[in-house]
């Protein structure tokens, strides 16, 4: 028994078991001994220091041998996931994106909330582009989008663009003011605007059924100034209903299907239409107050409601995530592109090395809130390293190095393990006189998985000499042998601190790091030992990483 825990301590602690821990566990597995107490200690000091000499990899395979259980309990681990679906049966959801930019966390999250269900149900997922706006949809963006949702894992089953369907909502538009439930209006934007606020309806609603639909072929040939209204509530508390615009001209060639329509739908009516063909729509509740206009949309047409579940916005401390505010960012120079490591933008968190894995968790951690959360980048960077850890190589790195002589230091080859406990292989440093390393006041150090050296100067260059005996309470130090590869490290942080601006957001590190690295592939994410996760971004004369979390 006291072996047994002795292991798992040494284990959970790095191969290094404390006696006074393992005594603890050993009392309240067996009480009795608790009148036994020197004794016991005395015998937990004795095999602590035999499993203390063990390496970590005799150290598991006699726990395996003593105590299998252990491994089994590692393995089982509790799944968190979202709270059921209700109406689940053959469930159809939709990621809809506007190709307008590069998608952010907080679609990314939306995305994957729709995605999860209707994979957990056995259902379909419809991958639609919102893209009814001429004067903002742009190719790239339609390529771009499909790029990330693949990086982020989340695939689809139907692919479809809502300009592919403008005759649909032509003929639905038709059908609504047959219904006597729209019309066109003339006015100008600014009588519309003032006659909302004031609840105030315009003669325009008076039209007959057949002047509407007369002026609406007009309105599709771009051959009056007018747009489509629907015939709503102009008293309604909430302003959406108060006979919204449901058609308007818009004349700027669009992205895929060019000039071919002079009319186009908006939000609301596309996704009336569009929606009545999912069970399920997931969305944030920036759309709350649109859910009564849609629904009436929907209900004068006799189609089908969807369930609808709203959450609230996903928001990130000190970073923007709304594309409004970051565009002004790019071209001002304050931000480099939308890849920028310090935005939340797929590409920025793909750079910085963050998983797609940990949106996925993220999203089943902070669930379908409605508490207005803003996510603290510890939240991002726990979850992400518990994902990078056990299958992350490490490597050495010292930033900022001076240059350490020392004497009578033997020449030879280490191996070193890739990672401390998990089997990631091994890989080789060649060591003679000259390393480098962080800068010292010590008189004594230990090279870290090395020996100890003596300092006899320091200055421009350290000076030691080579100490072939047990040094105790000495500090460990990270190195770098002779052969080196310089590195530069871009270290992100918050881009705002109470809404202003932080002028030392991005800050680089220079330093060498050993010369395995260059067997490293762009956007392979590794650990520099006692530095950090790093992301490969750039790979020429200098190596330049990311610098992703610790």
């Amino acid at each position: 028994m006291i072996k047994k825990h002795v292991l798992i301590n040494a284990l959970e602690h790095k191969g290094k078991a404390a006696p006074k821990a393992v005594l603890g566990k050993v009392l309240s597995e067996n009480k009795e001994l608790k009148t036994k107490i020197p004794e016991t200690l005395k015998e937990i000091e004795k095999i602590v220091k035999e499993i203390n000499a063990l390496s970590i990899e005799d150290q598991k395979k006699l726990l395996e041998d003593v105590y299998p259980e252990y491994f089994e309990k590692k393995k089982v681990k509790k799944i968190k996931e979202l709270p059921d679906l209700p109406h689940s049966e053959n469930v159809v959801t939709r990621l809809p994106p506007e190709p307008n930019g590069y998608i952010h966390i907080g679609h990314g999250l939306s995305f994957f909330f729709n995605w999860y269900y209707a994979r957990r149900y056995n259902g379909r997922v419809i991958l639609r582009f919102d893209d009814t706006n001429p004067s903002k949809e742009k190719k790239e963006y339609y390529d771009s989008i499909k790029e990330d949702l693949r990086w982020l894992k989340i695939d689809w089953d139907t692919e479809r663009r809502e300009s592919d369907n403008i005759e649909i909502y032509y003929y639905y538009a038709e059908e609504i003011i047959k219904k006597g439930k729209a019309y066109i209006c003339e006015c100008d934007g600014e009588k519309i605007h003032k006659d909302r606020f004031e609840m105030r309806e315009c003669k325009c609603r008076e039209r007959s059924i057949d002047e509407n639909l007369k002026l609406f072929n007009l309105l599709k040939e771009g051959k009056i100034k007018a747009v489509l209204r629907l015939k709503g509530d102009m008293k309604s508390q909430n302003t959406s209903m108060r006979d919204p615009t449901l058609f308007r001209i818009n004349l700027d060639p669009h992205p895929i299907v060019g000039k071919r329509y002079k009319l186009w739908p908006l939000y609301d009516f596309a996704c009336a239409i569009e929606d009545a063909e999912v069970t399920h729509v997931l969305r944030d509740n920036e759309f709350q107050f649109r859910i009564e206009v849609q629904n009436y949309i929907r209900d004068c047409l006799n189609l089908k409601q969807p369930f609808i579940k709203h959450y609230s916005r996903f928001g990130v401390k000190g970073t923007p995530t709304a594309k409004r505010k970051i565009r002004p960012l790019i071209e001002e120079n304050i931000v480099k592109g939308w890849d920028d490591v310090r935005l939340v933008t797929i590409r920025g968190l793909k750079r910085r090395g963050i998983l797609p894995e940990t949106i996925h968790e993220l999203g089943k951690e902070i669930g379908l809130s409605t508490a207005e959360p803003v996510i603290d980048w510890s939240i991002i960077e726990s979850i992400n390293r518990k994902l990078l850890d056990p299958v992350t190589k490490r490597y050495f790195f010292v930033g900022n190095p001076k240059e350490l002589l020392v004497k009578n230091a033997p020449e030879k080859e280490i191996k070193l393990k890739m990672h401390p406990t998990e089997n990631l292989g091994e890989r080789t440093l060649k060591v003679g006189k000259k390393f480098f390393i962080p800068d010292v006041k010590e008189k004594e150090i230990r090279l870290k998985d090395l020996y100890n050296v003596k300092i006899l100067e320091i200055g421009d260059k350290i000076v030691g000499e080579y100490v072939d005996k047990n040094l105790k309470n000495i500090k460990k130090l990270q190195w770098v042998p002779e052969e080196y590869c310089n590195v530069e490290i871009l270290v992100p942080d918050l881009l705002f601190i109470d809404d202003k601006l932080n002028p030392d957001s991005l800050k680089t590190v220079y330093g060498v790091a050993e010369k395995n690295i260059e067997s490293l592939c762009i956007g392979e994410i590794i650990q520099f030992e006692r530095f950090g996760f790093c992301r490969l971004d750039e790979k020429n004369k200098v190596y330049k990483f990311i610098f992703t979390h610790r």
